[in-house]
């Protein structure tokens, strides 16, 4: 197996099947179609945030064609670069204060790079809750940068960015990596077998992250296979409740660690602020920081159970696309071909237009969630009457 010819070590070799993004970002780099905002887009797993930090590196690079070994590149890519800006929404949103925060230091000269590069992860949460004042916090210093300041943007889609700050950027669009590329990249750089790398490329259908996670560890290849086995066991209504709740608490489950030492290093950060200082601990300031720490430790943990159950639910919706496939008889491997007996199983019992209703059901479960805020347990319980098989 082989990856794409990308010179390594480079600041675009974590990249996979982008080699036509990769000569746009390399080109501008350089100096050819430069421009001041760029806003980068692609299916999960696609790695739109790993090709704009890659292109961050690029732009501050010592010799300007992000070599990757220049003290300017090693650090962008670290995250410890003085003028590149990460901005990361743990949360369902990104709040106005910290979209500010950002603008009065995109106002700032750089120290020591060549730009002044802001780069907004999940850009699509700008255009949630207050998004007028979001929006307008941001839109003035996206038409109007200083001279050395860059503004890099992700999110899943353009549609998925407020029509005022898309208009102003340029788009790269990046594509979801075919399994092979998925399953070369994982034998060549973590030095997975090549049995396990398949695997892992086909379940987690081109998610570079997920598959290097399914590759890693046994415990994540563990839950996929129980969720991806629920589909077969919804016979029954006790069956479907049982299998709601399972999904919950396979997510809560993989959060709480996650969760914990971030509520832990928040509530650290807030007792160095303040002291042991009984007075200062009771005063308003304290109950106020104390209350916004609280919230946002509910808040990134809500986010967290989401974004699991959310990858659950995809999971389970490629078990109905394998028996959609097995059903019409298409030709190569199922994304779950290692529970092959369990997906024909589903296919003997269903018909393709049932499966592409189920389909449907998972859909209506996230905007449920997503968009209407409906507690996960409940619709889930839903989804899963829907997918029972009679």
């Amino acid at each position: 197996m082989t990856v794409e010819a990308v010179p390594s070590p480079s600041v675009w070799s974590s990249l996979v099947g982008q080699q036509h993004a990769i000569e746009v970002l390399r080109r501008a780099a350089g100096g050819h179609g430069m421009t001041h905002a760029w806003l980068f887009t692609g299916p999960p797993g696609s790695g739109r945030s790993n090709a704009a930090l890659a292109f961050a590196a690029a732009l501050q690079c010592e010799r300007g064609t992000g070599c990757g070994e220049c003290h300017a590149c090693r650090t962008a890519l670290a995250g410890t670069h003085p003028d590149i800006s990460i901005t990361r929404s743990e949360t369902s949103v990104h709040y106005i204060k910290d979209m500010r925060e950002l603008v009065r230091r995109a106002g700032l000269y750089p120290v020591e790079g060549k730009w002044q590069v802001m780069l907004i992860e999940d850009a699509d949460r700008l255009a949630k809750g207050d998004e007028t004042r979001t929006a307008n916090a941001l839109l003035k210093a996206i038409e109007e940068p200083t001279p050395k300041t860059v503004w890099l943007l992700c999110a899943p889609t353009v549609e998925d960015v407020l029509p005022t700050i898309r208009s102003r950027c340029r788009n790269i669009s990046l594509a979801t990596p075919t399994a092979p590329q998925v399953a070369a990249y994982l034998v060549e750089r973590d030095g997975v077998t090549e049995g396990l790398a398949s695997f892992a490329a086909r379940a987690s259908q081109g998610h570079i992250g997920r598959a290097r996670a399914l590759a890693r560890d046994e415990k994540t290849r563990n839950r996929r296979r129980e969720v991806v086995l629920m589909p077969g066991g919804l016979t029954g209504i006790g069956a479907c409740m049982q299998a709601a709740a399972n999904l919950v608490d396979i997510a809560k489950d993989e959060t709480a660690a996650l969760t914990e030492q971030s509520n832990a290093r928040a509530m650290g950060e807030l007792e160095a602020t303040y002291g042991d200082d009984r007075k200062s601990k009771t005063s308003r300031s304290y109950k106020a920081a104390l209350r916004e720490v609280e919230h946002s430790q509910r808040q990134r943990e809500k986010r967290r159970v989401m974004d699991v159950i959310d990858r659950g639910l995809m999971d389970m919706m490629s078990v109905y696309r394998d028996a959609i496939a097995v059903q019409v008889g298409a030709p190569g491997a199922l994304v779950n071909e290692e529970i092959r007996g369990s997906v024909e199983d589903v296919a003997r019992r269903t018909t393709p237009e049932q499966n592409l209703r189920r389909i449907d059901a998972i859909f209506a479960a996230r905007d449920q969630m997503m968009e209407f805020n409906t507690t996960p347990l409940l619709a889930l319980e839903s989804m899963m009457v829907a997918l029972r098989i009679r």
